[in-house]
């Protein structure tokens, strides 16, 4: 192969191994799709999972699923963006022809679940990576951790000049998780008291997204005061350093015994998803947002939440086709910020580091891969 046909990606051999960055065969775009230079990549700890093997996903692989870029070509059928343009994506990347895409339900997009989720495909079951020798590599998303990605044009949207496009990249998971947590899981309102539990990079954007909404108190729980401040600086009224205290206790205090009217949890452990859950008022929502190890499973009392009318809702992340354009919109207009989120930016070749940084619990808000 030329130098041209190849380019460089941190490759997941197997389950507990490092990220190692080889040279593979520079993909091309199919019909529908969009070739994107890679400016940024943001390190999730969804990726983490599947890392750490916690997340079933076929391997050898490529992950990231954050990413911001320049269109680099287009396969037929593209019309919405062309090459030179500055464009973010979606993780969630719609069909657009399953019957959860015709009611716009794109975060339940049939086909993305069984092809690109089970066995790291596109839609047409084949994934668009591949080694020089010919080894087939999975693509979780976009596989956005390599200088060029292809992605479904569904989940391609331009970005406004007067946004910087590296931190851009965060709009496509942190952003756009947390937007579907307010927006469709809780439908905050203005008035609405809140609670976020765990407060990393999409429990940051929560916060923020609450008050974009009209909560008028953002109780931020977490642990260290690094983060606790991050979550200050994103708009939450309160902390809660529960690492030192009863965070549901203390959130009960903040709100005069009654708990909040939503209480968002973005870890995904059993332990925080009881927590989040005891702290809802009562005819309130708790929103479970944090992909959890494994199978982990969390209690919740029952008879409890019958009688006192508690909603308890999954969110994986918002409808893309129609809640991509209104996030972009509303970082556009300074009503929220994705700037102040960006702690790191490393290289692809500190893939492996970042990532290990980000499991000892070391990042604040969100790090950045920029190949």
């Amino acid at each position: 192969m030329t130098p041209h046909s190849t380019m460089r990606a941190a490759v997941l051999n197997e389950p507990g191994t490092e990220l190692r960055v080889e040279t593979i065969a520079k993909p091309a775009p199919n019909v529908g799709e969009v070739l994107l230079r890679v400016r940024a990549c943001g390190v999730c700890h969804t990726d983490l999972h599947v890392i750490k093997g916690e997340v079933a996903f076929p391997t050898p692989c490529v992950l990231g699923h954050e990413v911001s870029g320049i269109v680099e070509a287009v396969g037929p059928g593209v019309s919405q963006c062309a090459p030179g343009d500055r464009v973010v994506t979606a993780f969630l990347m719609p069909c657009g022809a399953c019957r959860f895409c015709a009611q716009g339900r794109d975060d339940l997009c049939a086909t993305f679940f069984a092809l690109n989720r089970v066995r790291g495909t596109l839609y047409d079951g084949a994934t668009r990576l591949r080694r020089t020798d010919g080894t087939a590599l999975a693509m979780y998303s976009m596989a956005g951790l390599a200088e060029y990605a292809v992605v479904p044009a569904t989940a391609v949207f331009r970005v406004p000049d007067g946004l910087d496009l590296d931190a851009a990249a965060v709009l496509g998971c942190a952003v756009f998780t947390a937007y579907g947590a307010v927006a469709h899981g809780a439908a905050v309102r203005p008035g609405d008291r809140v609670a976020v539990v765990a407060v990393g990079g999409v429990g940051l954007n929560i916060v923020q997204m609450a008050r974009a909404f009209g909560a008028v108190q953002v109780i931020a729980v977490g642990r260290g005061k690094l983060k606790l401040d991050a979550a200050r600086q994103m708009g939450a009224t309160d902390t809660v350093d529960s690492s030192t205290m009863d965070p549901v206790a203390r959130v009960r205090e903040l709100t005069g015994g009654e708990g909040v009217d939503a209480a968002f949890e973005a870890l995904g452990r059993p332990e925080t998803f009881q927590q989040a859950f005891k702290m809802v008022c009562d005819g309130g929502t708790m929103v479970a947002v944090g992909i959890a190890a494994g199978t982990a499973a969390a209690e919740v009392e029952i008879t409890h939440m019958v009688r006192r009318s508690v909603r308890l809702v999954g969110s994986y992340g918002g409808r893309t086709r129609s809640d991509m354009p209104k996030l972009i919109a509303l970082a556009d207009a300074g009503v929220i910020n994705v700037d102040p989120l960006i702690s790191a930016r490393v290289p692809l070749e500190e893939a492996g580091r970042i990532y290990q940084a980000l499991d000892r619990g070391e990042i604040v808000g969100r790090a950045l891969v920029v190949p």
